[in-house]
């Protein structure tokens, strides 16, 4: 059996990893870590979701949970029923964006709070495997509710669209559980023009995987947004806690740069605002903030890192490049249909095309992530260390080395046995000179590397 407690989550393979025996498990052991077991569940489409749904809520009532069942939705949804309902905890049945066999679970303390590799998820897996600690005690009185949270949820979203112009707004949800929001918030803004594309829910993923950091997942997308002549294209991922943009050409946004193009809004009503984006983002992110009078705030690579560091600061807003967007607005939870929004009051905000307001910010050149599957990780990051000694080195998350005129990043997953490299130059021309030196370095420290 594959390990199935990850950095941030649980998940796998739906029956071999994780089935409704283990789910049962999840549930009993899940109350045991809260004060007061009083939580809320919510699941997405997945064809294997309602029976790792029935499971889990029978090990909590066991244990002697109150469980509040909301029933399919996003997982931002299920982070507003945590704290508008004022629940100890809430647990999400979701695999995300990756692919229909896998499944699993994420897991929420008190005002949607996350469990973590760090924080939270030893504790819960210890608990899985302490059989003992999972029977029901004799005065266990579980109980079992259900309610729907959509019309509290899109009244709260509805109170952040600032502008409305006349917009045509392509939007593919990829058969996810965006649908039903996407659709109740625009029936309430008439001004914005939806154009659907796979919106009903189906775990089977029929057109493409749920996932917009895959670039062919948004091809349908990028050719819908111009035969329609869309002002925007959005593409969400599975259980909607992330998305990507293309611009009105067809051509998608970088996610960081998005960050830097919602900083804008935000700054305009905050000054001096704190933003977090995460250190894998353009240089054009932090010159953006300090531009518009706000403050950069630099983080490491992870929702849990990000979630905590904007409690700490009071950051109003936090970009990560995997297309997730957290907000202080949302109790500092990450939250695409939101992202959307705040995406729809800045172009309503202004006169230019969406690709005129970006093409300032495509100012460097990068990579992109390279996967790289190594054997010494050690190793490598001393090797390169040693040799770029005269850099500006900090380890805030793996490696990252800077001159003036680039820069990058060399980090241990936390999900995947490899590493990830992001690198950014000034122009064209030096991005693949470092490139290629950056690679030669570690091939030369590790000769079996490979791409992934």
């Amino acid at each position: 059996m594959a390990e199935i407690f990850k950095a941030y989550d649980i998940r796998g393979a739906y029956p071999d990893d994780l089935n409704e025996g283990i789910a049962e498990k999840i549930g009993a052991a899940f109350p045991k870590m809260l004060s007061d077991p009083n939580i809320v569940l919510g699941r997405d489409m997945r064809l294997s979701s309602p029976a790792l749904a029935k499971a889990f809520i029978k090990g909590a009532i066991g244990s002697g949970a109150v469980l509040t069942d909301i029933g399919m939705c996003t997982t931002p949804m299920l982070y507003f029923a945590i704290i508008d309902g004022k629940f100890d905890g809430g647990a999400m049945v979701t695999a995300s964006h990756l692919p229909a066999g896998i499944n699993g679970f994420k897991l929420c303390r008190e005002n949607a709070i996350p469990l973590s590799g760090q924080h939270g998820l030893p504790e819960l897996k210890k608990l899985v495997n302490e059989q003992s600690a999972l029977k029901a005690t004799s005065d266990a009185k579980g109980q079992y509710k259900e309610h729907n949270f959509l019309k509290r949820y899109i009244d709260e979203l509805s109170r952040f669209v600032k502008q409305q112009k006349p917009l045509n707004i392509a939007v593919d949800v990829g058969n996810g559980m965006a649908g039903q929001e996407v659709t109740a918030l625009f029936d309430r803004f008439p001004q914005w023009n939806l154009i659907p594309m796979y919106m009903k829910p189906d775990g089977r993923f029929p057109h493409h995987v749920a996932n917009p950091l895959i670039e062919s997942t948004t091809a349908d997308l990028q050719k819908r947004v111009v035969e329609e002549k869309a002002d925007i294209g959005v593409a969400f991922d599975g259980d909607a806690d992330r998305c990507g943009f293309i611009d009105e050409t067809g051509a998608r946004i970088p996610e960081d740069l998005v960050t830097a193009l919602i900083s804008e809004s935000f700054l305009a009503d905050n000054p001096a605002a704190t933003v977090i984006y995460d250190l894998r983002s353009s240089r054009i992110v932090p010159e953006t903030i300090h531009r518009l009078g706000g403050r950069a705030s630099r983080c490491r690579v992870g929702h849990a890192f990000i979630k905590e560091q904007m409690r700490k600061e009071n950051a109003i807003f936090a970009g990560e490049l995997s297309g997730h967007y957290y907000y202080r607005d949302t109790g500092f939870t990450d939250n695409a249909i939101f992202t959307m929004i705040w995406m729809l009051n800045f172009l309503s905000s202004k006169t230019s095309p969406l690709s005129a307001l970006v093409k300032p910010l495509r100012k460097y050149r990068s990579t992109g992530e390279i996967n790289i599957k190594i054997k010494d990780k050690n190793s490598i990051f001393d090797e390169l260390e040693r040799l770029y000694s005269d850099a500006d080195i900090d380890h805030l998350d793996g490696l990252t080395v800077q001159y003036k005129s680039w820069w990058f990043n060399l980090r241990p997953s936390n999900t995947e046995p490899v590493v990830r490299l992001n690198m950014e130059a000034d122009d064209s021309k030096m991005l693949e000179e470092k490139k290629r030196e950056v690679l030669g370095n570690i091939k030369n420290a590790e000769p079996k590397m490979q791409f992934v």
